[in-house]
């Protein structure tokens, strides 16, 4: 291929990445079935809103991948602010529900997920100093910033972590307990049971006349 040719692939991959910023970002089905880019160049001043919900299609490929029954519905809804440096704050809400199986019973179980979302993404190159001032400060560490990949956000990943991370991992139906069994102990069993026998046992008189007496 001609250095002419490469340049013109070149330029067509920018320009398809600008139209779909989803270009930039490794596209796995399999790990991140729920996709919501957002280019970070595109936040306006006054901040991004934004909701999104998983389909059904989605939805089925997430529980495979927890190892849920199912999940019946899933969505967010995000807030995304930019500032100078080019970071970007994103707070909102995740709203679930999820279909498991009780670890006591066996029977199906239903659960509602409601999880609070603060994260704040950075540039690549930012994350190391980031990191080593949070070290070295003597303040509570702070959660460390995702990286901005290629100039965008999913925020369908964002929703799967999320949500990922929420599921119960030992789910009961209201009111299971587990029971456990405790054998009533036999006091004929007692290992001292027997030395306990020979102390209680009468004793038989002895009937013959000492010896040296007639």
């Amino acid at each position: 291929m001609s250095k002419r040719s490469e340049g013109t692939g070149e330029r067509d991959h920018e320009r398809d990445s600008l139209r779909d910023p989803s270009r930039n970002t490794p596209h796995n089905p399999l790990h991140n079935p729920w996709r919501a880019f957002v280019n970070v160049a595109q936040i306006p001043e006054t901040g991004l809103h934004r909701e999104i919900e998983a389909d059904a299609a989605v939805r089925a490929t997430m529980a495979d991948l927890a190892g849920l029954r199912e999940i019946s519905s899933a969505r967010a809804s995000f807030d995304l602010t930019l500032d100078r440096r080019g970071r970007v704050h994103v707070a909102g809400t995740l709203r679930a529900r999820v279909g498991q199986t009780c670890v006591v019973t066996l029977d199906p179980v239903d659960n509602e997920i409601d999880e609070t979302v603060d994260v704040t993404f950075a540039p690549a190159e930012q994350i190391p100093q980031l990191a080593h001032d949070a070290l070295a400060s003597d303040a509570e560490i702070p959660d460390a910033p995702e990286p901005i990949v290629g100039g965008v956000i999913d925020l369908g990943r964002l929703a799967t972590d999320v949500l990922l991370l929420a599921i119960d991992p030992y789910p009961r139906k209201p009111g299971a307990v587990f029971e456990s069994e405790v054998a009533t102990a036999d006091p004929e069993e007692h290992p001292f049971a027997a030395l306990k026998a020979l102390q209680l046992e009468p004793k038989t008189p002895d009937l013959r006349k000492p010896r040296g007496k007639r």
